[in-house]
């Protein structure tokens, strides 16, 4: 009897190690488990973030794209009267034609000076020629070379409007980029 009783006490003991082996194993898995899954959401939170940031430069460059082109698309620089100084608004715009001639050196363009019909001939010529080198030095002193550029003044000889108004006036009072 002594013996039947020992032998359950062993097998219980050793049911009650095999339970007890067993659920610390399950702990240690599960805690392996909840360590994987931490270190798996930091690379998804990490990949999402690398994601997130190349869409965002991918946008940028687009928008960048977009406002280059329509930088270069304008080609019209209108001046006040009797003023030889571009308007400040044009600033930027000029900036992109000088930094696509500084990286196209074999780009060529001519800068057409106008004038009102106000003034004698040969003052408008005059008035359109500092236009014109007033673009021209912006576009020099932002990169472009001087010899990418030639000069020429209309002055009222090629009206963009054939009016005797103040709109007309304005309209004719200009610098026009032209590629060669």
């Amino acid at each position: 009897m002594k013996i039947d009783l020992l032998l359950k006490q062993a097998l219980l003991l050793l049911c009650l190690t095999g339970i007890a082996a067993c659920s610390s194993t399950g702990e240690d898995a599960d805690a392996m488990e909840d360590v994987a899954e931490t270190e798996s959401g930091v690379d998804a939170t990490t990949r999402r973030q690398q994601e997130l940031e190349e869409e965002a430069r991918a946008r940028a460059a687009a928008a960048e794209e977009r406002m280059t082109r329509s930088a270069l698309s304008t080609t019209v620089f209108y001046f006040e009267f009797d003023v030889a100084e571009f308007q400040q608004s044009d600033r930027d715009v000029l900036s992109y034609h000088a930094r696509d001639l500084a990286s196209n050196p074999r780009k060529r363009i001519r800068l057409e000076g106008h004038a009102d019909e106000r003034g004698t001939r040969e003052y408008n010529l005059a008035l359109g020629e500092r236009r014109a080198n007033s673009v021209l030095n912006y576009l020099i002193v932002n990169g472009a070379s001087r010899s990418q550029i030639e000069v020429v003044s209309y002055g009222e000889e090629r009206p963009a409007q054939t009016t005797s108004s103040e709109t007309a006036y304005q309209q004719n009072r200009r610098v026009e980029i032209a590629s060669q």
